[in-house]
């Protein structure tokens, strides 16, 4: 049956071609990954959560409702076109690294265009690596050890603040305690 949920990876593709879209898509789904494709960056934002276009005070603070996606399928990596309408692959790459929720999530660059001036740029940001397109099956290949050291830092305590902020919109949290008694309502 493949690898089961806990043990697959999820992978958010960003990208605003269709026909690319589905290539990576395709590519991913050949190399085992969990994939959800959005066209654009701001879809890929209201996927993962944060909600920038009414909060523009609190931006990189994501808006906590049952609702928001992110809290029922974990991304492990998010690949995204550079140049899309709108919001560009770097104008998502900054947003994901200026948010304190969701800037341990590895993001992947990709471009039709081998500019190495915007190449540096995406990797200073934070992106950790940049494919030119199309985008093989040996570049999808290097997308693991990324996965795998963005999963080491989630299970550090105190590192995956998503998973913080989870835990204490619990039930098991809203628990008043009066001299180490527990009271429960």
């Amino acid at each position: 049956m493949g690898l089961s949920a806990e043990a697959q990876f999820h992978v958010l593709a960003v990208d605003d071609s269709v026909i690319d879209r589905k290539l990576i898509e395709r590519l991913l789904k050949t190399s085992s990954y969990q994939v959800t494709a959005v066209d654009s960056g701001s879809k890929a934002l209201e996927f993962l959560g944060l909600h920038d276009q009414d909060d523009q005070i609190d931006a990189d603070v994501p808006s906590p409702s049952p609702d928001n996606h992110h809290q029922d399928v974990e991304v492990n990596l998010i690949i995204t076109d550079y140049c899309m309408p709108g919001m560009t692959g770097y104008d998502l790459l900054r947003k994901i690294k200026e948010s304190h929720v969701l800037k341990d999530i590895p993001v992947v660059i990709m471009s039709s265009e081998n500019e190495p001036s915007r190449i540096n740029r995406c990797l200073e940001e934070g992106a950790e690596e940049f494919f030119l397109k199309p985008v093989q099956l040996s570049d999808v290949n290097k997308l693991r050890p990324h996965m795998l050291k963005g999963r080491a830092m989630e299970d550090q305590p105190n590192i995956n603040k998503r998973k913080v902020m989870e835990q204490t919109q619990t039930p098991e949290r809203t628990r008043t305690k009066y001299n180490d008694l527990e009271v429960t309502s």
